[in-house]
């Protein structure tokens, strides 16, 4: 008897539990499901919730989800990562569930750092990078959150696109540019009675300018008419002027030696026969950026970064001009860019703040405040604190550069191998060792070489 009871007793608890189960089953479908309250993190390449990052590219508001963590990698060069910890903490506060974590890093371990954690299985949520190519196939397409990319597109700086669109996909968002310009000494030049371009109609050519520069030497006192720094990709600047460029269109051989990169080079070896150029630069390793704070200098053809680096001189007037010409004009583009990356767990999350960070407000806010210059068409003319009409010269330059440019350097995996090879093949030439045609030749067979054996 005590056994039955004791059978009947156990069953009752069974099914007092069951219903007591199933009741806690119904409500949790009804709030706090991942699936159905917009905020789950996709697998591998966004799924079919990727349309909650692209319905609201400003980032504000709760999106009601679960709390998660974006761990974002971040180097920085100067005042940008204050910057970026106030748009953070801004971010946060319109997305409670959301709790960004700022991994800093050296420039320099940057990417062993990515490398190992990618990996490891353990890709960031985020990451600042210059060379996006790296990354392409870890990166989260972000086709699926930001609507027509062409539409999206069309809101930067065309010059750029081959950086952050690869294999038809946009995987990265671009977040600030740098550019390759004209920096003058302004004391030289009014002494010497020369008035350089005021906008872009007003565009010397290359004979024009290097006449000005002679005035500027003969009457102005400058030493020396230009500077030009110790690198290929500032002596790119006058290849795609002359409208040349270093690969062909698909990247798949050399056009460096071409006509037009041929007399690109003869031009800069003229340069520095007519002693316009001082040879110590190229041949003998002096810093051009020290020749220019002399004041004997008339111009230094220089990044944009340096800018910030000459605010401090008194000792005479400095400011921006526009590069001069050949067949066309060009800058060389560069910059930095954010990306998200497959595996992370928060794609959704992630590439919802991708949209927040590109977005014209807070790209504005980011690149005034670091004095950088935005990739964005409608912040061409922000308020800086100093040199704001410098920032604008130099974006002008980007919005004038063709699509060479970015094609050339966006494809790391290739010219990463032979820049030291392209900066001593202009040296032999600059040296006279040997004529500008050999130099093209020599370094584009070493190029198809490099292609060759990379594809």
């Amino acid at each position: 008897m005590d056994n039955k009871k004791g059978r009947i007793l156990g069953i009752l608890l069974l099914a007092v539990m069951l219903v007591f189960g199933l009741a806690a089953c119904g409500g949790g479908s009804g709030k706090g499901g991942n699936a159905s309250d917009g905020s789950r993190q996709s697998e591998g390449d966004g799924g079919g919730s990727g349309n909650t990052g692209a319905s609201d590219d400003s980032g504000s508001g709760n999106t009601g989800g679960k709390q998660v963590t974006l761990d974002f990698v971040w180097f920085t060069d100067g005042i940008e990562g204050e910057v970026m910890k106030a748009i953070i903490k801004d971010y946060e506060a319109e997305n409670p569930n959301v709790k960004i974590n700022l991994v800093e890093v050296a420039y320099s371990d940057l990417s062993t750092k990515l490398r190992t954690m990618i990996a490891g299985g353990r890709p960031p949520a985020l990451a600042r990078v210059t060379d996006t190519g790296y990354y392409k196939n870890q990166a989260l397409p972000l086709d699926d959150y930001i609507g027509d990319q062409e539409a999206f597109t069309s809101q930067f700086m065309d010059s750029i696109k081959p950086y952050y669109v690869m294999d038809g996909k946009v995987i990265a968002v671009p977040m600030d540019v740098t550019a390759n310009g004209l920096i003058y000494n302004k004391t030289l030049f009014d002494k010497a009675g020369v008035q350089v371009p005021q906008s872009p109609d007003e565009v010397w050519t290359w004979d024009e300018f290097k006449d000005a520069l002679k005035q500027v030497m003969e009457k102005g006192g400058a030493k020396f008419g230009l500077v030009w720094d110790f690198t290929p990709h500032r002596y790119s600047t006058l290849l795609y002027q002359f409208g040349g460029s270093i690969f062909n269109a698909d990247g798949t051989a050399a056009a460096i030696n071409d006509d037009a990169g041929v007399k690109a080079l003869e031009y800069f070896v003229q340069l520095h026969k007519d002693g316009i150029i001082p040879e110590s630069v190229w041949l003998g390793g002096e810093n051009p950026n020290n020749l220019f704070r002399t004041g004997t200098v008339a111009a230094h053809l220089a990044g944009n970064w340096m800018l910030s680096n000459y605010r401090e001189i008194t000792e005479f007037e400095w400011g921006v001009t526009y590069m001069p010409k050949a067949e066309r004009r060009s800058s060389v583009p560069g910059g930095k860019y954010v990306m998200a990356f497959k595996g992370s767990g928060v794609e959704d999350e992630a590439a919802k703040f991708l949209l927040y960070l590109s977005s014209k407000e807070v790209n504005g806010r980011y690149c005034q405040e670091s004095l950088f210059i935005s990739p964005r068409k409608d912040n061409a003319q922000l308020d800086y604190a100093f040199g704001k009409e410098m920032f604008e010269i130099f974006s002008n330059e980007l919005a004038n550069t063709p699509a060479e440019a970015a094609n050339d350097w966006s494809r790391q995996e290739l010219i990463t191998q032979f820049t030291t090879d392209m900066r001593n093949q202009i040296v032999e030439a600059v040296a006279g060792n040997m004529t500008p045609q050999k130099a093209m030749d020599q370094l584009a067979a070493l190029i198809n070489a490099i292609i060759a054996n990379t594809n």
